[in-house]
């Protein structure tokens, strides 16, 4: 999030939300929550929790997200698997439980869609991936074709040195303009992660630092829009070793 969400080429626990194919280049056992407020608004804010297991072959992710309040809600739940197919190449799929909630005027819907994701590392420093989020546009209503939108996502990231990394992205939502994002995160100490990132369409600007102790990471940020203001961010990732 404190790098404008440019991160569909991250190896982490989050790659169950952002691409199903990093999952296979999961070494440890990982566990994360986060939580966002966007706008400061109580009515919109984000609750995440994702673990990623390796396996003897590949790794499997698990995770749900839940966004909104009282009067509407959306949510979601998925399985994913990942695993390698070449020295440099990885590919995953993921199956999610999802649907919209509003007041009991309008009621609730749900279904199942697919994700899908590659990653590939054309050096040890350079990678690039892809993702498909909801591939199947699960319907939402029978009135004007209603369905869940399509999340397409592209980008690469370059590790400069130990200490810094770039990346950036173009992601296209096909109810959306398309978006173009970039981040960056630098190292003054091992332990210590200074980030920052923009995006277009609309145009916002997020920053944050991440602190890393034996097995737990404390990430802490926030994004801003220059009409609707701020929106901060929390994360808490446990690794075992």
């Amino acid at each position: 999030m404190s790098m404008a969400n440019a991160s569909v080429t991250f190896n982490d626990v989050w790659s169950h939300f952002n691409n199903p194919g990093a999952v296979g280049n999961a070494k440890e056992l990982t566990v994360g929550i986060s939580y966002e407020n966007r706008f400061l608004l109580k009515e919109l804010q984000s609750q995440s929790v994702a673990a990623v297991i390796p396996l003897k072959v590949g790794s499997i992710s698990i995770g749900g997200q839940m966004f909104g309040y009282r009067d509407f809600r959306s949510y979601k739940g998925g399985v994913g698997y990942g695993m390698r197919l070449g020295e440099m190449f990885y590919a995953g799929v993921q199956l999610n439980y999802m649907g919209i909630q509003l007041n009991n005027a309008y009621g609730s819907r749900n279904g199942f869609g697919g994700d899908l994701g590659v990653l590939g590392k054309v050096t040890e420093s350079w990678l690039i991936g892809f993702s498909v989020a909801n591939l199947f546009r699960s319907k939402l209503a029978e009135f004007q074709d209603d369905r869940m939108t399509t999340l397409m996502r592209f980008g690469t990231s370059y590790k400069l040195s130990d200490k810094a990394l770039i990346t950036g992205e173009v992601e296209k939502d096909i109810d959306n303009p398309l978006r173009f994002k970039a981040g960056v995160e630098y190292k003054p100490q091992k332990q210590i992660s200074l980030r920052g990132g923009v995006a277009t369409a609309p145009v916002e600007l997020s920053f944050g630092l991440g602190y890393l102790t034996k097995l737990i990471s404390i990430n802490v940020g926030s994004s801003y829009h220059q009409l609707l203001g701020w929106s901060p961010h929390f994360g808490l990732i446990y690794t075992k070793l």
